[in-house]
């Protein structure tokens, strides 16, 4: 009879762990060592929860603005979910930054491993829930007019399931971008995703 060994699968130090990225429990030990944490998100998503001790530099005013990071320090890049943290992590390797991480999972990885947040003091109405809300207006409207005044309505209905879809594909959001340059978004006089990228990173 054949007999067959299956060996188990031991990945490799580099599958197991990403060297240019960090984990929220690492960071927060960093965090109390000394690093420069840099968040590439938008003044108002800074608004609605940060993590303490974070530099504010959207990811549009990087390469502008590089002057501001302390090159003296570990470097590590957030963002939302991670994926514009990656981006604006090799946007300053292009610019000469080296041995820096990207928080992984980024602050919605932070806040479900129950690290501590900072929010602005002046509340604010959370972009995502903004943009959802338009597009689910939208929808509404377009299906309610197509049924009462002209059947072609169903095309606004349509227009922002495309919408949806496309931002869901490509991380950029045209409606978040509008809703960003309301009066009511504006933080310390900024708009956010003047940078032409919005919140809706995976």
């Amino acid at each position: 009879m054949l007999e067959t060994t299956i060996k188990p699968f031991n990945p490799t130090p580099a599958m197991q762990t990403n060297p240019s990225s960090i984990r929220p429990s690492e960071l927060n030990q960093l965090l109390s060592t000394g690093c420069c944490l840099v968040d590439v998100r938008e003044p108002i998503e800074y608004a609605e929860e940060h993590i303490s001790g974070a530099k504010l530099i959207p990811l549009g005013q990087l390469e502008r603005r590089v002057s501001e990071i302390d090159r003296s320090q570990p470097l590590v890049v957030m963002c939302r979910g991670g994926k514009r943290g990656a981006e604006g992590l090799k946007k300053l390797e292009t610019l000469g930054f080296t041995g820096g991480r990207n928080l992984e999972g980024g602050i919605l990885a932070w806040r479900a491993a129950g690290l501590p947040l900072a929010k602005a003091e002046k509340k604010v109405f959370p972009l995502m829930q903004q943009v959802q809300i338009v597009i689910g207006l939208g929808v509404l409207t377009g299906v309610i007019l197509s049924r009462t005044v002209n059947s072609n309505w169903i095309f606004l209905s349509a227009f922002f399931g495309a919408g949806l879809l496309f931002a869901g594909i490509s991380g950029w959001c045209g409606l978040a971008i509008l809703m960003s340059k309301m009066p009511w978004n504006r933080v310390n006089g900024q708009t956010c995703c003047s940078s032409g990228n919005c919140s809706n990173d995976k």
